[in-house]
């Protein structure tokens, strides 16, 4: 599940990348989206340490998944909770020491709800960045009006112009609050089906299922797509390249709010204490304004939130928004696989 930016060239490009780790300090590998070894935010571990971690990328939570469960050795990875029930029956991860995290105090509670983050044995999962996923248009080409309701995607003046996210999730969500559910943690088949007609209804209309910020912006940048359902980092892309992009959060229906996070690998080849080194330099109030420009995230440390200038992070679609939000929050895994399943067949036009 792509989830961050990850500025690739297709499928080929993606490949080298997320097989190819960049070596830095050898007693910790992180094993990150492309695009998240970011400076500023390394910069606390790098005055700790030395030097930046080891790097290896990926382009999705699938992808990662099925390289570490075959024997990648990493010490620290960063899925969206979503992944997090295949790590834990995997048995590939441990419980964080929250003791050692300095911004665990200033984490939402809500955010560890979850059974899946956190049970009796521990917090499984540090929630971390986050974002939305919402309505991106071209305001010289899509009036406001326009983008009032989920149904555009519906509408026949948008066909071949609308993309929508290639994540299973990300599309569910979609449809889920297109057809009125604003959560899947108890889905019933009635639900599932009403979302699915939905997305089988909008499937003629779109020109790309995007899997790359980078293609997305290119993709609206030229003209090609005027309407898609979008994170926050295609629209921090355009709206730095001086492009006219809009993002309503707040569609009549509502819209959709992620996050992710990390993972403590078990048996990882590094050294604990600088995983610890490298979560909290993430974490750390200096990091989160390089973050928000490279990436466009906001982080659940609301101490380093609460630091950046209100204009800044409304101008970065982070401040809040008065809307029905579907929290994307871990799953069962047999509903995971269903949705996946019947996503594949929705793309396929079956």
């Amino acid at each position: 599940m792509t989830r961050c930016l990850s500025y690739l060239a297709g499928a080929a490009s993606a490949i080298a990348i997320a097989t190819a780790a960049q070596a830095a300090d050898p007693e910790l590998t992180v094993f990150d989206w492309a695009g998240w070894e970011i400076d500023g935010a390394l910069a606390p571990y790098v005055a700790k340490n030395g030097q930046k971690p080891t790097y290896a990328f990926y382009a999705d939570d699938d992808e990662a998944f099925q390289k570490v469960s075959s024997g990648f050795k990493a010490d620290v990875v960063h899925p969206c909770p979503g992944a997090v029930p295949n790590y834990r029956e995997a048995g590939l991860i441990e419980p964080w020491d929250t003791s050692k995290i300095e911004a665990f105090a200033n984490i939402d509670p809500e955010l560890l709800e979850s059974h899946h983050i956190k049970d009796d044995e521990g917090v499984w999962f540090i929630p971390y960045d986050f974002a939305y996923t919402a309505i991106a248009y071209n305001k010289d080409k899509v009036s406001e009006d326009k983008v009032a309701s989920l149904n555009v995607f519906l509408n026949p003046d948008f066909k071949g112009k609308i993309a929508i996210s290639d994540n299973s999730d990300d599309a569910w969500a979609l449809g889920f609050l297109a057809t009125g559910t604003d959560s899947w943690d108890e889905v019933t088949d009635e639900q599932i089906e009403k979302a699915a007609a939905w997305l089988r209804e909008a499937a003629p209309n779109v020109r790309s299922w995007w899997s790359d910020p980078s293609e997305l912006a290119q993709l609206m940048a030229s003209g090609e797509v005027e309407v898609a359902w979008s994170w926050n980092d295609p629209v921090a892309i355009l709206q730095a390249d001086g492009f006219p992009v809009g993002f309503n959060r707040a569609p009549a229906e509502g819209s959709t709010t992620f996050f992710c996070g990390f993972v403590n690998m078990k048996n990882g080849p590094g050294k604990e204490d600088k995983v610890y080194d490298w979560v909290n330099s993430m974490f750390a109030v200096e990091s989160l304004p390089s973050i928000i420009e490279a990436i466009g995230y906001a982080n659940t440390n609301k101490a380093a939130t609460d630091a950046i200038d209100p204009e800044r992070l409304k101008s970065a679609f982070l401040d809040p928004v008065e809307t029905t939000l579907f929290r994307q929050t871990p799953m069962d895994p047999d509903l995971r696989a269903r949705l996946l399943e019947e996503f594949e067949l929705i793309k396929m036009g079956l």
